[in-house]
């Protein structure tokens, strides 16, 4: 799906001001709202935008401990383990990956002891052969779409 210069410019503006309404948008566009709202509807369909709903941080709800879990698992057995790791509410990501593992988590924890105890959930599940764990210390660039949207938009331009 191509996205032109006029989808970046609404991708920045819903990037930047999640919170405005679609009329504002158009009016800030210089677009009517008919066009505006066709422009989102193709952007969800496509699969560009992909939700609209609030970001949370897991430290505030009471999760300060980030670390990124790596899994192995038994031949066979991703889809399985892939499963039973979405009934683990500590586990907030998990992919499937290439390299040093089968799977790649992103879990949160209330502290180190309470991380232990998510890690040897983990380890008990049918088919995890082992894990590798690595916490994180300070989160240096968050995660954010805004300059890869203004990328898009100067080649869009080109």
């Amino acid at each position: 799906m191509a996205v032109d210069e006029l989808d970046t410019r609404i991708l920045r503006l819903l990037l930047e001001r999640p919170r405005t309404s679609v009329r504002e948008y158009a009016r800030i566009l210089g677009i009517a709202r008919g066009t505006l709202q066709a422009r989102l509807d193709r952007l969800e369909r496509d699969g560009v935008i992909t939700g609209t709903g609030p970001s949370l941080s897991p430290a505030a709800l009471g999760h300060p401990v980030l670390a990124f879990v790596h899994i192995e698992v038994t031949q066979g057995r991703l889809d399985d383990v892939g499963d039973a790791l979405a009934a683990v509410p500590e586990i907030v990501e998990a992919f499937s990956i290439a390299g040093g593992g089968d799977l790649l988590t992103r879990v949160v924890a209330r502290d180190n002891a309470h991380l232990e105890d998510v890690i040897q959930k983990v380890i008990s599940l049918p088919g995890v052969v082992r894990t590798r764990t690595e916490v994180a210390l300070r989160e240096r660039v968050a995660y954010r779409l805004l300059p890869l949207v203004e990328s898009v938009g100067r080649a869009a331009r080109s």
